[in-house]
């Protein structure tokens, strides 16, 4: 019974230390931009800090977006630039800035030739609405037709 509960044991050793990867570049950048989305919503939901995110534009975070860098900046400036003392002081509000920051600055500088951007639809970053991007279906139409 030793010898089997060891071997047991030894293999859930095993397979929990395959499925532990270290982060990449790309899965930080997801995590980080599902992290500032949580946290937007708590904002605008949260009584304390409801008042603070009227100021605060719409965005949806989309790491696959190339437009995204300059909404981030835009709306760091609108954090690090808001109108009222009591919101820039509001612990989550700090938390959002903290949390962009770091998401802008692995965008930017530390992943910056990892990252592969997929579209440039700008109004899909402050809609959530992106359009379809029929490139390939068009190709697929051309080849159909020969």
């Amino acid at each position: 019974m030793r010898v089997e509960s060891a071997i047991a044991l030894c293999f859930l050793g095993i397979v929990g230390l395959s499925q532990c990867a270290p982060p990449t570049c790309y899965s930080r950048a997801l995590s980080l931009s599902k992290e500032v989305m949580t946290l937007l919503d708590k904002i605008h939901t949260y009584h304390r800090t409801k008042t603070c995110a009227e100021v605060l534009p719409v965005i949806f975070l989309d790491v696959h977006n190339s437009c995204i860098t300059t909404k981030l900046r835009d709306f760091l400036y609108v954090l690090v630039n808001h109108p009222s003392q009591y919101c820039r002081e509001r612990p989550r509000i700090v938390l959002l800035k903290t949390k962009i920051q770091n998401f802008y600055a692995i965008i930017t500088r530390i992943c910056y030739r990892d990252l592969v951007f997929f579209t440039d639809d700008c109004e899909a970053i402050d809609t959530g609405h992106s359009r379809p991007h029929y490139a390939e279906d068009r190709l697929q139409l051309l080849q159909e037709e020969r």
